[in-house]
């Protein structure tokens, strides 16, 4: 009797962090419940790095505005004061005699506006093209961050998923354990089973707890996880909809191709993006060999006066500046050198990167296949589990077997059912890796 006390102590102190469990799941019920859609959305509103990224934007934006800036005139005013401390003295000779003369006033005043601006200029105009590629390539890698965000928010939602389809299996677990428990707890007292047989039946309850607590953990660190992905406080509860086993369909429909696209993988088109930026400056150094044409404006009024009495006398210069460049030490054709260097190693880049891409990617396909024929035999496995577990109760119930032959089946009903969520989750993460790698956009 001292041994049943013992076993409903436990299974009151299970039930009641079990109800803990539940209730946790129902707070999060009353604040948060959310599907693979909304936890995407949300972090895309959510998340710093996105935020970052779209910030990213604007800045490149405003350095490309500047640049045009320099097509339009550089109109400047200015203005200055000068007080004559001492007066410079002027000595001349006139009819023999030696005279000196103080020239200048106490007070001098200069304003005016002046204005420049380039009339021919094709150093500039690559300027201006080389930033119109830095917003792109912003854009492009916020469209990177964006893709990785999904990917991201997917995985971890699909971990929330699993651990909550493995709390599930380890509960089946242990309610079958303790229903085994009362039943031979009864054949015991009835004098029909040996006390091997009850103890055992004990000791599985007992053994069944442990999982039962760490998965309840392991669902608590996967919400945890994908509220840090997402980018919202860790405190707020959420809840999330769905179980691993609905995208079963999506494995068993998947078609496995022998060749990628990689026309919209980020990390190549920000190489492509790179590497145009890289002709642009080539571009951009060979038009300084080009003369460059600007002209110039300025109106200003001067007065002088050794009171404050003024009389203002404007004057005004237009001008037109040619600059023909001759020698500068070799220095562009160096920096040439440089770029087409630059050029040349971005280009071997990109086609390690390309077969890299490619290789990741056969990769994914080849795990794929494997975990559909690993779906296939776990499917069929859990069938016969099953079957096999529901005889071996049924004969236990008759008393026509032992408690150990009813423990293997049940075990091995759950290595199959747990081999097959897990085949499943392992499929949906590979194919999240995929729509990264071919830069499948985002919803």
């Amino acid at each position: 009797m001292s041994n049943f006390k013992s076993v409903l102590m436990t299974v009151l102190c299970l039930s009641m962090v079990l109800g803990s469990g539940l209730a946790k799941a129902q707070q999060a019920q009353d604040s948060l419940i959310i599907n693979l859609d909304q936890a995407i959305e949300i972090a895309l509103e959510e998340s710093n790095s996105i935020k970052i990224a779209d910030l990213t934007i604007v800045k490149s934006g405003y350095a490309k505005k500047g640049t045009y800036a320099a097509l339009y005139p550089n109109i400047n005013a200015s203005g200055s004061y000068q007080r004559t401390l001492k007066k410079q003295v002027m000595a001349m000779d006139f009819n023999g005699q030696s005279m000196e003369i103080a020239v200048g006033k106490w007070n001098n005043v200069n304003a005016g506006v002046s204005a420049a601006m380039p009339l021919i200029n094709a150093q500039l105009w690559q300027t201006l093209k080389l930033s119109a590629l830095d917003v792109e390539l912003a854009v492009e890698q916020a469209r990177s961050s964006k893709i990785s965000m999904v990917a991201q928010v997917k995985k971890a939602y699909y971990a929330v998923l699993l651990a909550q389809q493995v709390h599930e299996v380890y509960k089946d677990v242990y309610d079958n354990a303790v229903k085994n428990y009362e039943s031979t707890e009864q054949l015991y007292n009835a004098g029909k089973t040996s006390e091997y047989e009850y103890l055992r039946a004990s000791v599985n309850v007992k053994n069944a707890e442990p999982n039962v607590y760490s998965s309840l953990t392991a669902i608590e660190l996967a919400i945890w996880q994908l509220k840090a992905v997402m980018g919202i406080d860790l405190e707020t509860r959420i809840g999330v909809q769905g179980n691993i086993d609905q995208y079963k369909d999506e494995l068993l429909t998947y078609t496995v191709s022998n060749d990628v696209n990689l026309e919209n993988n980020s990390t190549l088109t920000q190489l492509s993006i790179q590497n145009e930026q890289l002709e642009r400056s080539i571009k951009m150094v060979k038009y300084q060999y080009v003369p460059t044409l600007s002209a110039s404006f300025s109106y200003n009024y001067i007065a002088m006066g050794d009171d404050f009495k003024f009389k203002w006398n404007p004057y005004s210069v237009a001008g037109i500046s040619l600059n023909l460049p001759i020698f500068d030490g070799f220095q562009k054709r160096n920096t040439i050198r440089q770029y087409k260097a630059s050029q040349n190693m971005l280009e071997l880049s990109i086609e390690d990167t390309e077969r890299n891409l490619r290789v990741a990617f056969k990769n994914y396909e080849n795990e794929i296949t494997t975990f559909m024929k690993n779906y296939a035999a776990a499917e069929s496995t859990v069938e016969m589990a099953q079957r096999s577990y529901d005889i071996a109760e049924k004969m236990y119930e008759l008393g026509k077997t032992t408690l150990t032959e009813l423990n293997d089946a049940q075990l091995a009903l759950v290595q199959a059912q747990l081999t097959m969520s897990r085949t499943v989750y392992n499929f949906m993460v590979t194919k999240a890796s995929i729509e990264e790698l071919i830069g499948d956009e985002f919803k």
